[in-house]
């Protein structure tokens, strides 16, 4: 109890973050619309956040080197305050898209500062009890941040005014800390090719993934608007398809620990065209239709990247976890660069439909190169446990992997 209460600060640090970038990206689709933006503007503030994240991630442990964990987090915090305040001054798509590449970096570089504080603060015996009360922080952060675009006005002062505020204040839990500040852990080096080299399958799986969680929680509010959602509407849309995802962890990780991950995989890439198709059909049915396809929606695609990376780390021993989730994480950001533009560029050519019809390819894409590897692949020495794995920065994999013990069989 006494650890867990010295973390507090960091964890509400990760609250007031989440709750501030997690309702930034809808904000900027919603105010950019009411502003006569194109959807293919609006894509592009999706792909200049993950392009900063990519940045960020890239930086931060460098940064970290040179002048700690504090001073830091500071600086990405102030970022992604000063992405955020002159959102207002200058009400242009392309203005908007290099302050949102400010504010991936600061996504970025934070998570990696309170992962990494994280890391060194844990031990074998307390790993696995912390881990998932940080995971449960984010996703219930992020969970009520989709919540707040019901409550902020587009294209208003006072609304980005708040997300700002809520940034800023997360300077404030972790600076105020009591804690002493860790010893700088060794960052791990990004060698994309090592993902491919591990496990393809886990390598366009993550890809795949992009598709759905980028795209969605990108432009998962022009599509919401383009079948007559309001405002509140759109707020609940986004947060069933978040807490759908949070839902499926549990037993999508219990079929992955006691089956064939690619089966698995392949299973839920199934189940995500499903939904897919259903949600092209009757999205714009009624609100209530869109809601519930959302719900499941998150419930089929939300668990994909962790399915590909527990598989991965399957052929991997704990010294190459950091670098392998690095690399999983490279793939990832790849796929979130591009997936909104593109998404955008469809919903713009062939109505919101084709939203899910490009998910729907990609998972499709998915589910035959799983069957494939199935033929031909090679399995696994052993398994590791499944583990939710998010993806906030490149030191995912040091802060999970004690928690990845190895059954031989």
């Amino acid at each position: 109890m006494r650890l867990i209460l010295s973390l507090a600060p960091l964890f509400l640090s990760v609250v007031l973050l989440q709750l501030s970038s997690g309702g930034l990206g809808p904000l900027d689709a919603l105010s950019g619309l009411a502003a006569g933006f194109s959807s293919q503007q609006i894509g592009l503030l999706g792909s200049a956040h993950f392009l900063g994240f990519f940045l960020g991630c890239w930086w931060a442990p460098r940064l970290m080197g040179q002048v700690g964990h504090t001073r830091a987090f500071v600086a990405f915090v102030v970022f992604g305050t000063l992405g955020l305040i002159a959102h207002m001054l200058w009400v242009d798509a392309y203005a908007w898209t290099a302050l949102r590449v400010l504010s991936g970096v600061c996504i970025a570089g934070s998570y990696t500062v309170i992962e990494g504080w994280l890391m060194v603060r844990i031990t074998r015996e307390t790993r696995g009890r912390l881990t998932g009360i940080y995971r449960m922080t984010d996703m219930g952060a992020s969970l009520l941040s989709q919540l707040l675009i019901g409550l902020l006005a587009p294209v208003s002062y006072a609304s980005y005014n708040i997300l700002a505020l809520l940034c800023c204040a997360a300077i404030l839990p972790l600076t105020l800390s009591q804690a002493v500040q860790p010893a700088m852990p060794e960052a791990p080096r990004l060698r994309p090719i090592m993902a491919w080299r591990t496990s393809p399958l886990a390598a366009v799986a993550v890809i795949v993934s992009a598709l759905s969680a980028a795209t969605f929680r990108m432009i998962g509010p022009v599509y919401g608007q383009a079948v007559g959602l309001e405002a509140r509407q759109i707020a609940w849309f986004l947060a069933l398809f978040v807490l759908g995802g949070a839902l499926a962890q549990l037993p999508v990780g219990w079929l992955a620990d006691r089956f064939d991950r690619r089966r698995v995989l392949v299973g839920v890439s199934l189940a995500s065209i499903l939904s897919c198709v259903a949600s092209s059909l009757t999205g714009a049915v009624s609100p209530a239709a869109a809601q519930i396809n959302a719900f499941f929606f998150g419930l089929a695609t939300y668990p994909v990247y962790s399915i590909a990376a527990a598989h991965a780390h399957d052929f991997v021993d704990d010294d190459a976890r950091a670098e392998l989730s690095a690399a999983l994480l490279f793939f990832y950001a790849i796929g979130a660069i591009f997936a909104p533009f593109v998404a955008a560029w469809l919903i713009t050519g062939y109505g919101p439909a084709a939203l899910f019809a490009m998910v729907a390819a990609g998972h499709l894409f998915l589910l035959a190169f799983g069957l494939g590897r199935i033929r031909v692949g090679r399995k696994p020495r052993g398994r590791t446990n499944y583990v939710w794995a998010p993806r906030t920065s490149f030191l995912i994999g040091r802060l999970t992997r004690r928690g990845r013990t190895t059954e031989r069989r």
